[in-house]
C-alpha cells in the first residue's frame, strides 16, 4: 500500500475511533466502557500472541513482539498506567462535551509533546514549528469562543479540563514512547503495543470493581456494539500507521501530519451522526488547529 494512502487510512480509522468512543459513552457509565474497551483490545492482542506462538511466521512483523525481561515488563506496565490516566480523563471529557469540541482539543497533543521535548529533551523549535504553535493556540482560543454558543466556557468547564489533562497525559505518553523505542531500550513497536494493551485492563480492574460494587455514586452501564469497535478501530489505525512508516520512502513528519486529519473525520461525523450544533462556527478553528499541527510536525 502506498505510504500516503496508508497515512490517510490511518487518519480515517483514528476518526472512527473517536466516533465509536462518543457513541459508546453517550448516556452511559464511563468506567465499564473503558474497562470493556481495553479488555476487547487485550483479547485481540492475546489472540495474535497465541497465533504467533502456534504458527511462527504466520503474522506480519508489525504484530510480532520480542521476548522481554521482568524489568522491561515494569517499564511497559508504567506505559499502561500513563495511557490509562490519559484515557480516563479523555473518556469523561468526550462523554460530556460535543465531539466537535472534544476532538480538536485532543488533536493538540503534538503541540504539548513538542513543549515537553523542549523542556525535557532540550530540543529547539524551528520557525515553522513556532508558527504552527501560534496558529494552533490562536485557533484553540477561537474554538473556545465557538464553544460558548453551546454553553461550554473553556476556562470554567471541568470537562474541558479533563480533555486538557488527558491530552497532557497523552503528551507524556508520547515522550515516554521516545524513551522506550529509542536506542537506550530499543523496544519494537509491536512489543510496546502488545504489552501495554494487555496491562491496561489490569490497571483499570480495581476501578471497575469499585464501580461494580457501588463504592461511589455512579451511572448505569449499557452494553453497546460500538465498545469492541473502540479497540478494533484503534488497532487498525495503528497497524496501518506502522505500515506507512515501514516504507523506506515515507517521510515521518508528513505521515504524522496526515494522521492529524483524523480530527476532520471526527468533526464531520459528530455533525452528521450526532447532529451537533454550530458546526459552521467551529470549522475555521478546527482547520486552524489542523494547519498549526501540520506546520509543527513538518518543522
Amino acid at each position: 500500500m502506498p505510504w500516503i494512502v496508508a497515512s490517510l487510512l490511518s487518519a480515517f480509522f483514528l476518526g472512527l475511533y473517536d466516533l465509536t468512543k462518543k457513541h459508546a459513552l453517550r448516556d452511559n457509565a464511563v468506567i465499564p466502557v473503558l474497562f470493556f474497551a481495553t479488555l476487547c483490545g487485550a483479547a485481540i492482542w492475546l489472540t495474535l500472541l497465541l497465533a504467533n506462538l502456534a504458527a511462527p511466521g504466520l503474522l506480519p512483523a508489525a504484530f510480532v513482539a520480542e521476548p522481554i525481561t521482568p524489568a522491561q515488563h515494569g517499564l511497559l506496565f508504567l506505559k499502561s498506567a500513563i495511557v490509562a490516566s490519559s484515557w480516563a480523563f479523555t473518556y469523561f471529557g468526550i462523554k460530556h462535551l460535543p465531539l466537535s469540541l472534544a476532538a480538536p482539543v485532543r488533536a493538540t497533543g503534538p503541540i504539548w509533546t513538542l513543549f515537553g521535548a523542549l523542556l525535557i529533551l532540550g530540543e529547539r523549535p524551528t520557525w515553522l514549528q513556532i508558527t504552527g504553535i501560534m496558529i494552533t493556540l490562536g485557533s484553540f482560543f477561537g474554538l473556545s469562543i465557538a464553544g460558548r454558543a453551546e454553553g461550554v466556557h473553556f476556562t470554567r468547564n471541568k470537562w474541558v479540563g479533563c480533555m486538557v489533562a488527558g491530552t497532557l497525559c497523552g503528551a507524556v505518553s508520547g515522550l515516554y514512547d521516545k524513551f522506550l523505542l529509542g536506542p537506550r531500550h530499543g523496544f519494537t513497536a509491536a512489543t510496546v503495543q502488545l504489552w501495554f494493551t494487555l496491562y491496561l485492563p489490569i490497571v483499570f480492574l480495581p476501578i471497575a470493581v469499585g464501580w461494580w460494587r457501588r463504592w461511589w455514586p455512579r451511572n448505569e452501564f449499557h452494553w453497546r456494539s460500538s465498545i469492541p469497535f473502540i479497540a478494533l478501530t484503534l488497532l487498525i489505525a495503528d497497524f496501518v500507521y506502522f505500515d506507512a512508516l515501514r516504507n523506506p520512502e515515507a517521510l515521518v513528519s508528513l505521515v504524522s501530519s496526515l494522521r492529524r486529519g483524523s480530527v476532520l473525520v471526527a468533526f464531520a461525523g459528530s455533525i452528521w451522526l450526532f447532529r451537533e450544533a454550530h458546526g459552521g462556527r467551529k470549522l475555521p478553528a478546527v482547520l486552524g488547529i489542523v494547519t498549526g499541527i501540520v506546520l509543527t510536525v513538518l518543522g
